[in-house]
């Protein structure tokens, strides 16, 4: 380290060196600051925050987001995914046609399959610690689910809600023995959650189906579901326009399109049903069912979305791509029972 001052004045070494030659002052000012701007090669760009950017910096973070292009939308995929839907709404309905009293095991076998897929999908695309912990406790509460549904005294939903939180802590405790799961099953707890009241949810269709006008009220809501979620897809295959984000290949046009033409089909369907159905209760329910399944559909899109920014390795192609129209349905299951309590 050298000494600050001097040993023999105690003055700072270059106190005494004289002023540049020349006999004036180095220039200072906005002429000054314009010559140094135009040798940098014009004025310094400010980042996000206010700090200014040098020409030697490399591009930061936010040039890369705003440089990023759109997820592509893939049409054939995306038209595939809406047959899907349709299919799955079709299977719903027809087979909700075949219930009544002492005839309810096809329309049962028919949920349960689908409540077996849900938690596949399910699973495969979220990847809970102790998968397999997991996937049997959701398949294990769908039996007891729609068990319960069938053999139920009265048909209410009270029960129904137990059997999904006794789901949740079997699976939770499943997950706590194993060690090297132990630390990630606060943050996956929600993902649980998710898939065995899922599961559960598809059951209060069967429980819709024991009161009056139930197998109606399924008809209604879920054909507008089904309309709904296709016709978002369609919609979004041939112009997913306006985006609702750069990263998730989804349309407002759509989402918005999908439970316009949903309402409508279920006014139309009310319009054909006898009492208590008539158009405008149809066109309600069906309102609230088809905007809750696009919702639920677009939100699959936003949490795959989250998770490939997140660096984690994509899941098995095909339970990725069924994912959304089976949160739809799960979601639109119980909203249909409870708007067939509140309207009819």
């Amino acid at each position: 380290m050298f000494p600050s001052n001097s040993p023999e004045t105690g003055r700072e070494p270059w106190a005494d060196e004289p002023p540049p030659t020349g006999g004036s002052a180095p220039r200072t000012g906005p002429a000054v600051e314009t010559d140094e701007r135009r040798r940098s090669g014009g004025p310094r760009r400010l980042r996000r925050g206010g700090s200014p950017r040098r020409p030697e910096d490399g591009p930061d973070d936010d040039d890369e987001e705003e440089l990023e292009p759109p997820v592509e939308v893939r049409r054939q995929l995306t038209l595939a995914i809406g047959g899907f839907a349709a299919l799955l709404g079709i299977g719903l309905v027809l087979a909700a046609q075949t219930s009544g009293p002492g005839h309810r095991l096809p329309f049962t076998i028919v949920v349960l399959t689908v409540q077996v897929l849900f938690v596949l999908a399910w699973t495969m695309v979220t990847r809970p610690p102790a998968l397999a912990v997991v996937l049997g406790a959701g398949v294990v509460t769908a039996v007891v689910a729609d068990t319960l549904a069938v053999r139920s005294a009265e048909a209410r939903l009270g029960p129904l809600f137990f059997v999904a939180v006794g789901g949740v802590l079997v699976a939770v405790l499943g997950q706590l023995v194993r060690r090297v799961d132990r630390v990630r099953v606060t943050d996956s707890l929600r993902t649980t959650a998710t898939i065995v009241f899922g599961v559960v949810a598809f059951a209060t269709l069967i429980v819709l189906s024991r009161i009056p006008a139930g197998t109606q009220a399924i008809a209604v809501c879920l054909t507008a579901s089904a309309v709904a979620l296709t016709v978002a897809r369609v919609a979004d295959a041939a112009g997913a326009w306006p985006r609702l984000a750069p990263q998730v290949p989804r349309g407002a046009a759509g989402v918005v399109g999908g439970a316009m033409v949903g309402t409508l089909v279920s006014a139309l369907l009310g319009s054909y049903l006898v009492t208590p159905f008539t158009p405008t209760r149809a066109a309600i329910i069906g309102l609230v069912t088809a905007v809750v399944a696009v919702l639920a559909d677009l939100a699959v899109g936003y949490a795959e979305a989250g998770r490939l920014m997140a660096g984690e390795l994509p899941s098995v192609w095909a339970a990725r791509h069924i994912q959304g129209p089976l949160g739809g349905f799960a979601m639109a299951a119980p909203a249909a029972y409870l708007m067939c309590r509140l309207v009819l």
